[in-house]
C-alpha cells in the first residue's frame, strides 16, 4: 500500500513567519507533527511519503504513486486542503482526512471518502481494521480521551530537517482552564494529559539521534504547565538530558499566565533551556476578561507576570483578543499602552474569531449573532459574528492597533524595552544560519532599508549593556519584517 500524506499550505499569517524564514535559509517554520506521528501509527509494510506545501509543490506524479491520499490540517489551511482533495479526486484517489479542521467542520469540504476525527490513537485503528476487511465507513470518530502511553515517536525520516526553522514534539493534551472561545477543551478535555517523562526522554532521543542538534524545539502543547506536578518531573529529567548531550536544544511552548506564580517552574524551564513562552493574555480589560470566562487572568497583575517571565530569559509572545463583548471603546489604547510598555515584542492581536465546539459559538447561535464560519486566521480584518461594538469602530481600533505597535520606531521601542528586563541565559551554541542571519540582517535592514539607524542603535546600545542579548536583538529585527508584512496584508482587507 502507498500511502501520499500532503500537508496544505499555510497563508502568511503571523505564525507562518515567511518573510523571516528567507534570512535563515529554511522554507517553512514548523514541520507537520501530525502526519509523522501518524505515519508510525500505519502498518510498518507499506510505503509512506509526505508531500508538505508549505516546502514544496505537489506533483501529478506524487498523487499516480499513491493507493490512498492522506490530509490533515487545520482551519486556516482549509482552502489549501480543499484543492489538495479535488486534485487527488480528479486522479482517481481515495482521500482520508484527519485532524483539527476535519474533526469540527467538515461540512466545509466535499470529497473526502473518509474521515477520522478525534485522537488517532482512537480512531485510526478501526479504520485499519475495516480497510483490511474490506469494509470501510464513511467516518470514523470517538469522544474517547486516550492517555498517551503509547503514542508512537514521529517518523523523522520523512522530513529533512534543514526545510524547517524548528522541531515540535506534543508533551501533553487538554487543559485546565475553560476560556470560552477556545476549542481546545472540547477536543481534548480539561484533564490534561502527559506522556510519561521517560517516553518524552526518548522522543528527544529520537531527534538526536535522527542528525537534529542545536535547533529550537517547540512543545506544541496549548498548556504546557496544565499539570504542574507531573511537568516537573519531566523537566527535572531533561535537565540532566540537556546537560549531558551539550545542550543541543532551545525549547519554546505555550503556558497560561499562572505560570509567573511558580518561581520553582519557570527556574527548571530556565534550566531546561527555554528560550521562549506563548502567553495568553488576551486582553487588558479585566471585564472583556470575566465576561469570556478568562478568570484565572483577571486575578493577576498582567504586567508583572511579563517582566517575571522575562526575568527568567524567556522572551513573552503574547495573544491578545479584540471584540470580546465587553471591551470598551479605550480598549485600542489600553492595548497598545500594555504592549508597548511590557516589551511584548512578538505580539499577536486578533479579532475574535467564534470557532464551532465553543461555548462562545453556541451562544452567538443562540442569540442570532453568527454571520460565517471562522477563517482560522489569527490575524485577520474579518469578523465572523455581530459584535456588541459597533463594526467598523471595531475594525478601524483594530487595525489602528496593529499598524501603530508596528511602525518601526514603536517596534524596535518595544525590543529594547524587552531587553532591559531580559536576563538570557541560553546554554546553546551559536548557528551557521544564524551567523548568515545576521549578514542577511546587516545588509537588508542595516543598509538597504529605512530602518537603518533604529537596526544599528538597537544593537549598539544592546552590545554595550547586554552583550549576550545581541543574537535575540537581530532575531527580533529580522521578525518585525515578517510583522510589518503581516500588518500591511491585515490593513488592506476590507
Amino acid at each position: 500500500m502507498n500511502i501520499l500524506m500532503v500537508y496544505p499550505e499555510y497563508p502568511d499569517a503571523f505564525w507562518a513567519f515567511k518573510t523571516a524564514l528567507k534570512f535563515i535559509g529554511r522554507k517553512a517554520s514548523m514541520p507537520p507533527l501530525g502526519l509523522l506521528t501518524v505515519a508510525s501509527m500505519l502498518p510498518k509494510e507499506w510505503d509512506k511519503r509526505i508531500v508538505d506545501l508549505n516546502v514544496r509543490p505537489l506533483t501529478d506524479e506524487q498523487i499516480a504513486w499513491a493507493d490512498m491520499v492522506f490530509v490533515s490540517a487545520m482551519l486556516v489551511q482549509s482552502k489549501s486542503a480543499q484543492e489538495v482533495i479535488n486534485r487527488s479526486k480528479a486522479a482517481g484517489k481515495k482521500v482520508v482526512a484527519g485532524g483539527p479542521v476535519f474533526t469540527n467542520m467538515a461540512h466545509l469540504f466535499t470529497g473526502v471518502d473518509h474521515y477520522i476525527k478525534g485522537e488517532a490513537e482512537v480512531t485510526l485503528k478501526p479504520f485499519l481494521a475495516d480497510l483490511a476487511a474490506g469494509t470501510l465507513k464513511p467516518e470514523y470518530s470517538s469522544a474517547v480521551k486516550p492517555q498517551l502511553n503509547y503514542t508512537p515517536i514521529p517518523m523523522w525520516e520523512l522530513i529533512n530537517f534543514k526545510d524547517y526553522a524548528f522541531m515540535l514534539l506534543q508533551y501533553s493534551r487538554g487543559c485546565p482552564w475553560d476560556c470560552d472561545f477556545c476549542d481546545i477543551t472540547g477536543m481534548f478535555g480539561r484533564v490534561p494529559r502527559v506522556k510519561p517523562v521517560e517516553r518524552m526522554i526518548a522522543e528527544f532521543d529520537s531527534l538526536y539521534i535522527n542528525g537534529y542538534r542545536h535547533g529550537t524545539i517547540f512543545l506544541v502543547d496549548d498548556n504546557f504547565i496544565g499539570n504542574r506536578l507531573h511537568v516537573k518531573q519531566f523537566l527535572k529529567k531533561f535537565v540532566i538530558w540537556q546537560h549531558q548531550h551539550n545542550y543541543p536544544f532551545q525549547l519554546t511552548t505555550e503556558a497560561s499566565v499562572d505560570l509567573a506564580d511558580h518561581e520553582d517552574l519557570m527556574l527548571l524551564m530556565q534550566q531546561a533551556n527555554f528560550s521562549k513562552v506563548f502567553l495568553g493574555i488576551e486582553s487588558v480589560n479585566i471585564e472583556s476578561l470575566l465576561g469570556c470566562h478568562k478568570d484565572q487572568n483577571a486575578k493577576r497583575d498582567l504586567v508583572a507576570v511579563v517582566k517575571k517571565v522575562q526575568g527568567y530569559g524567556m522572551q513573552v509572545y503574547g495573544g491578545f483578543i479584540v471584540g470580546l463583548d465587553k471591551d470598551p471603546p479605550s480598549v485600542f489604547d489600553k492595548m497598545i499602552n500594555y504592549i508597548q510598555n511590557t516589551g511584548v515584542v512578538n505580539a499577536m492581536v486578533g479579532l475574535l474569531q467564534a470557532v464551532p465546539g465553543t461555548d462562545l459559538w453556541n451562544r452567538l447561535e443562540r442569540e442570532g449573532r453568527l454571520l460565517e464560519d471562522s477563517s482560522g486566521n489569527n490575524t485577520s480584518a474579518r469578523l465572523n459574528f455581530i459584535p456588541q461594538m459597533d463594526r467598523e469602530q471595531l475594525i478601524a481600533g483594530y487595525k489602528r492597533i496593529l499598524s501603530t505597535i508596528y511602525s518601526s520606531r514603536n517596534y524596535y521601542q518595544r525590543i529594547w524595552t524587552f531587553i532591559k528586563h531580559y536576563h538570557p541565559t541560553s546554554k546553546s551554541r551559536i548557528k551557521l544560519r544564524e551567523l548568515v542571519a545576521v549578514i542577511k540582517s546587516s545588509w537588508h535592514i542595516g543598509i538597504v532599508s529605512n530602518k537603518r539607524w533604529l537596526y544599528w542603535g538597537l544593537l549598539v546600545r544592546t552590545f554595550f549593556t547586554k552583550i549576550k542579548a545581541v543574537p535575540v536583538a537581530i532575531e527580533l529585527a529580522i521578525m518585525g519584517l515578517h510583522f510589518e508584512k503581516v500588518v500591511s496584508d491585515v490593513c488592506k482587507e476590507e
